[in-house]
């Protein structure tokens, strides 16, 4: 097969992994900048054209796009998709996990657990919207934010106010939600692949951090999911449509409750502390798809 990485850096881990074992099963792998992309519109023949060709041989496309280049780059591969080529994550599947709001809401009504958030309109009633997720301390995101970037943690009703404030008059879009203390700074990662669970780590914050992402200093270590991990892992990727993505989540005395979820996770990471080939099981899930789309 002729497989697509949408991609801007063909050195990244995860996009090396991926050519790696792509290439080891026979399978002709290319990277591809979609910000160097035209897409070509026109009556039942769309078509993309990148560099000096167009790209009508391609059989499937892994979306690897950075949360910057969001809206170029879920055109690049809805075009793919209207091409009749098999993506691993759609578009509208992409842009409905890059946005944190709307992921939770729709998580929410399914009756996955998740920590109190609010979302407000630029509220000067800041004790009001501290009162609703439990009191202080609390963490204030950002709603575009990624890897750790534009997270706070607000442990008195002042610092609260000064960030909101902060923030609105920035104009800056931020969901407020309840500091889960018993999580002590980690969260975990499970990494699902075909709608399963293909491999999970706990990440822990360095000391004196409550944020537990890798790219901050955190480490992470192989876990066993239990199964009510498993079940939210599994049925968050199924809400947003996502067979293939990073499901994270937080261990509270009420259960499991998610966090959010990745539609582009990386893999160095959770192979680093699973031992597990995740991009080979990536693979896979491409073949066994593509597979069944000429049966």
């Amino acid at each position: 097969m002729n497989i697509v990485i949408l991609s801007r850096n063909s050195s990244l881990y995860s996009t090396a992994r991926l050519i790696e074992e792509g290439e080891k099963r026979g399978h002709k792998m290319e990277v591809i900048d979609p910000l160097k992309c035209d897409i070509i519109i026109e009556k039942e023949k769309p078509t993309i054209y990148y560099k000096d060709r167009y790209l009508d041989y391609v059989d499937a496309v892994i979306p690897r796009i950075g949360a910057s280049i969001t809206f170029y780059g879920c055109a690049v591969v809805r075009q793919f998709e209207m091409m009749n080529v098999f993506v691993i994550a759609t578009s509208d599947a992409i842009l409905r996990s890059r946005d944190k709001l709307r992921s939770l809401q729709r998580l929410s009504k399914a009756g996955i657990g998740m920590p109190k958030t609010v979302f407000t309109n630029y509220s000067r009633d800041v004790e009001e919207v501290i009162e609703h997720v439990g009191g202080v301390p609390v963490i204030i995101k950002l709603l575009e934010g990624t890897q750790g970037l534009g997270v706070v943690l607000a442990e008195t009703k002042n610092a609260a106010e000064s960030v909101l404030e902060a923030f609105n008059g920035l104009e800056a879009r931020v969901i407020v939600q309840e500091f889960i203390k018993e999580a002590k700074g980690a969260d975990i990662r499970a990494l699902i692949v075909d709608g399963q669970v293909v491999g999970a780590m706990k990440r822990q914050g360095k000391e004196g951090e409550f944020r537990s992402n890798l790219h901050r200093g955190g480490t992470a270590e192989v876990i066993t999911l239990n199964e009510q991990e498993l079940a939210l892992a599994m049925s968050a990727a199924k809400v947003l449509k996502l067979p293939v993505c990073g499901v994270d989540m937080l261990q509270s005395a009420r259960g499991p409750l998610l966090l959010e979820v990745n539609s582009t996770p990386g893999l160095e990471g959770i192979e680093g502390a699973t031992g597990k080939n995740i991009a080979k099981n990536i693979i896979t899930h491409i073949e066994k798809n593509k597979m069944t789309s000429f049966k």
